[in-house]
């Protein structure tokens, strides 16, 4: 794994952190590949928890770097299949992850930075953050799942406004239109985010996996086949040694243990 991607499991916590602060966490390829590898490693690991995407600096990731993107275009190669052999993969390990994912946005989102934020299930934000759809000012659509991502956040009409009229988005407006889901003072955001991840990866993960899939799901299909899944996947989770024991907890007048099975 690359210096640029820092992978750490820690109490069922696999915490991925973007470590190019000098570059703002911008996306090389030695990065990107990184990335993708530790986002498959963590989605796969049965220890892990709940996964949280961080970055380090004054940036959560400004999306491709493109000081090496140039380097390529002069060579000739484009975008040498950086998409399918990068973001695809990485975006998703990130959304098919039976786990929830956190990510903790620390400063500016841009482009494949903000699409990499907006694949996790839950995003809290420094009062220092701010996103960018950027990939229309350099004459590109979007990529890293943002298609699929932005309207399930804002609406259809909303993200097509914000892909085609790439501007900063500020931290307030960016709460307003659901993009985060808390907001901290800068200083409070690692605390903040730890004591999330904790009471995640204690949580009743098997039933998390269930309820991501659901929702993702439902999206797509119709509301009889989205009753068949939910009656599915009931069964799987009542089936599971956290539901027995909570239940059992409940009526002890307990704190139930979950233990993910």
């Amino acid at each position: 794994m690359s210096d640029s991607v820092v992978y750490d499991v820690t109490e069922g916590v696999g915490t991925i952190t973007l470590n190019r602060p000098d570059a703002m966490n911008s996306l090389d390829s030695a990065t990107k590949g990184a990335l993708r590898d530790a986002a498959t490693e963590a989605a796969r690991d049965d220890s892990v928890r709940v996964i949280v995407l961080r970055g380090t600096g004054r940036a959560f990731c400004v999306g491709q770097d493109l000081k090496e993107h140039a380097a390529s275009l002069e060579a000739g190669l484009g975008l040498a299949n950086t998409v399918q052999e990068h973001y695809n993969p990485l975006l998703r390990a990130l959304v098919s992850a039976p786990k929830p994912v956190i990510a903790a946005v620390n400063g500016v989102a841009a482009g494949a930075g903000a699409a990499l934020a907006f694949a996790a299930d839950l995003r809290i934000a420094s009062d220092k953050a701010a996103f960018n759809l950027a990939f229309a000012n350099i004459g590109l659509t979007a990529d890293s799942g943002a298609s699929w991502t932005l309207p399930r956040l804002v609406g259809p009409a909303k993200a097509i406004e914000l892909l085609m009229l790439p501007e900063t988005i500020g931290i307030e407006q960016a709460a307003e239109l659901g993009l985060v889901h808390r907001v901290v003072p800068a200083g409070e955001l690692d605390a903040a985010v730890g004591e999330l991840a904790a009471r995640m990866a204690a949580g009743p993960t098997a039933a998390y996996a269930a309820i991501k899939q659901a929702v993702g799901f439902g999206l797509a299909h119709s509301f009889d086949e989205t009753l068949d899944l939910e009656a599915e996947l009931q069964d799987k989770c009542a089936a599971t040694e956290d539901h027995r024991n909570a239940v059992r907890s409940f009526l002890a007048k307990e704190k139930p243990t979950f233990v993910g099975r």
